[in-house]
């Protein structure tokens, strides 16, 4: 048995293990970064702590509306690092049965590292995504480089 939240981009439902996320909050403004990779929207202030933003429907190459009021932020663990995850929606956390998930197809090859599986409930395919693995390791380390200088740009101002 496996607890996962289920979020929607696109027109494709995905979701995650809750054990790998920490909240889920409404978005908020976000400071852009400049030359960040394209999937990073940019910064947030969670509550004394500066958090990079991926924009997963960019990183995942999904097309479709940017601006809905029900656009949501997974701050979810990627490596040792806390990132908010855009969402287009949050839909449900539910409790998926062993039995009920599948492997990837092997076809997805490389690029279906950051799926763990396909759970089927009732008649939907949920594609589960590992938090970790949506990352490629040059991108994590993009990502500490990215949330670290905009930690020490702000101790720099409060000096």
């Amino acid at each position: 048995m496996k607890r996962i939240v289920i979020f929607g981009l696109g027109s494709e439902l995905y979701g995650m293990d809750i054990y790998e996320l920490q909240e889920i909050i409404r978005m908020v403004e976000i400071t852009r970064i400049p030359k960040a990779p394209s999937f990073i929207e940019g910064v947030i202030n969670l509550r004394g702590k500066v958090i990079p933003i991926i924009d997963l429907k960019k990183k995942f190459g999904i097309v479709g509306d940017e601006n809905s009021s029900e656009r949501r932020i997974i701050v979810a663990n990627i490596g040792e690092q806390k990132a908010g995850l855009i969402v287009d929606h949050v839909s449900e956390v539910t409790t998926v049965r062993d039995e009920d998930i599948e492997q990837p197809p092997a076809v997805l090859g490389l690029e279906s590292r950051f799926i763990s599986g396909l759970a089927k409930l009732g008649e939907r395919i949920v594609i589960l995504l590992k938090a970790d693995e949506i990352l490629n390791a040059m991108e994590k380390k993009e990502l500490k480089n990215l949330s670290e200088e905009e930690t020490n740009d702000e101790a720099s101002q409060n000096i």
